[in-house]
């Protein structure tokens, strides 16, 4: 599908607008389709985005400040049209062979209202692209905006439901005000978020961004981290049996309220960070009945042995990556000389769950929750849940991933959008 994008600035311009900008033309692309920014000021900053420059498109474009400080006044200049086909004129030929334009914030703001009526009369031409009106910011519901508005053609034109196109808002907010504006049913126009982009924030290594492209793993809640060597005295086994508990049966006739949490796209996963340890003979054997128990507790899918998918040596920078994407540190080791991972997790705020052995108490003293390394996997999967189900950082962080990074947001929201028609 050939879409542009249309903003009155792009990347490399800073901006909230523009950042989401940068963010849908990447997915787009990724997802195979033919991409194109339209604006007035930003340059192209992927190869596989071309930039196409408007200057009238700007908010802030000088030949067109003096027809702005009029109609902020209340006042129409006869110029208006002309100004308006000019524009319309160079978006028709920056929007040659477009199927769908997305414009974002430039119909329900009055920062370029020559650039808005153009965008309207492009939009009801019979040959016109779909268009859809992406919504952040709308000037009619803002009080800082109303003294620059005014009753009548081109203002209405920001509170007006313009025949065929696709309305988009950015929160449920939006939508009500949007609604009321347009007189629309609300269900008629989509809500659409922004989102996180994950990997960025994190700063995450390349290799753990492919690590976690083959995991699949963001969705999970909570995320358990085993940074470990697979070996048998890291007690590995319980981790597994925890995790299977952790898993609600469906067809218990009463669940908890943080049982029900734990549902559906909240299903928990473990990573195991660790190679197998290099000095025990045992240790292959030992990972391969970790493997069969995974498989008898059908977790494949959920519980993750990194070692499975790198023969090489993770740096600790990947290893750092994944304390922070992490929601708590699981440790179940029978033995300990020291236990470096309390003190990263502590490093990371994670809450720690660990083996009641003296190493790990002695660094942790009070501030983890401890099990017996021979506990019921039962009872320490009810420890993680009572502990969790108290922690609303941990509770909005998987509603976070699940929902509002841009990945996600792109596949239940934005991908359906295109393929649908008005």
């Amino acid at each position: 599908m050939n879409i542009a994008l249309l903003h009155h600035s792009a990347p490399p311009i800073v901006g909230g607008v523009e950042s989401v900008l940068a963010h849908q033309a990447r997915l787009l692309a990724n997802a195979g389709h033919s991409v194109r920014l339209v604006a007035a000021r930003g340059a192209q900053t992927d190869p596989r985005i071309p930039f196409v420059p408007i200057a009238l498109a700007d908010s802030r474009n000088s030949e067109l400040a003096a027809l702005t400080a009029e109609l902020n006044a209340g006042r129409v200049p006869p110029e208006f049209e002309m100004w308006a086909a000019r524009v319309e004129a160079e978006l028709a030929d920056a929007l040659v062979g477009v199927e769908v334009v997305i414009a974002h914030n430039v119909c329900s703001l009055n920062k370029n209202l020559a650039l808005t009526a153009a965008l309207h009369r492009l939009s009801q031409r019979a040959d016109a692209p779909r268009f859809i009106l992406w919504h952040h910011d709308l000037a009619w519901a803002t009080p800082r905006y109303r003294p620059e508005l005014y009753a009548g053609y081109p203002w209405d034109l920001l509170r007006t439901a313009w025949p065929g196109v696709t309305q988009v808002v950015v929160s449920e907010l939006r939508r009500r005000e949007l609604a009321e504006l347009m007189n629309l049913p609300p269900e008629s126009i989509r809500v659409i978020p922004n989102g996180l982009p994950l990997a960025d924030f994190y700063k995450l290594e390349v290799q753990t961004q492919e690590l976690l492209a083959r995991l699949k793993v963001l969705a999970a809640a909570p995320i358990l981290l085993l940074p470990v060597r697979i070996t048998p005295r890291k007690n590995i086994e319980l981790a597994l049996r925890v995790l299977a508990a952790l898993t609600p049966d469906p067809f218990a006739p009463t669940l908890s309220q943080s049982e029900r949490g734990l549902r559906g796209e909240e299903r928990p996963a473990l990573i195991i960070t660790g190679p197998l340890g290099p000095h025990n003979p045992n240790n292959p054997a030992y990972f391969e009945s970790l493997k069969a128990l995974r498989a008898e507790l059908g977790l494949e899918g959920r519980a993750h042995f990194l070692a499975e998918l790198s023969a090489e040596y993770l740096p600790d920078a990947v290893i750092a990556d994944f304390y922070r994407l992490a929601d708590a540190l699981f440790l179940p080791s029978r033995e300990e000389g020291f236990g470096l991972p309390v003190l990263e997790a502590a490093a990371s705020r994670l809450p720690i769950f660990c083996a009641d052995i003296e190493p790990l108490r002695a660094l942790a003293g009070p501030d983890a929750v401890y099990f017996s390394p021979d506990a019921d996997p039962t009872f320490v999967a009810g420890l993680i849940t009572n502990r969790l189900a108290q922690d609303p950082a941990y509770q909005l962080a998987a509603r976070v991933r699940r929902h509002f990074t841009w990945e996600r947001v792109y596949a239940e929201r934005i991908a359906p959008l295109l393929s649908e028609r008005n």
